[in-house]
């Protein structure tokens, strides 16, 4: 068993060093893309809007890598194989909520008059 979870704990590193690299890459292309200055309020929900859907979104491929993975290395295990199929649902929530992001901003706009 304990080999198991020396794999289970190497996947799981390798999972944070990969989305750390991932999330450090888009900092660093949007930093060189040269975003303008935000002059007005729409500018800025906009701005806010992207950077939230890309969080959501490498947020629930995170999960969805790790409960695919999980489902991988539980071996059966039923409580293992529930805690995988729970973080596929959370990574099916957030798709869920990266999608319904525009939606939900331009009812943000509406609101504020921007």
């Amino acid at each position: 068993m304990a080999s198991h979870n020396g794999i289970t704990r190497i996947a799981v590193m390798a999972i944070a060093i990969g989305t750390s690299v991932v999330f450090t890459a888009t900092a660093v292309h949007a930093s060189q893309k040269g975003v303008a200055a935000p002059s007005d309020l729409k500018t800025v929900i906009n701005n806010l809007r992207t950077w939230i859907i890309g969080m959501l979104v490498a947020l629930a491929t995170l999960l969805l890598t790790v409960g695919g993975l999980r489902m991988l290395l539980a071996a059966g295990d039923p409580g293992e194989v529930s805690k995988a199929k729970e973080a596929l649902k959370y990574a099916a929530i957030g798709y869920g909520i990266a999608a319904l992001a525009p939606v939900l901003v331009e009812i943000l706009k509406r609101i504020v008059g921007a």
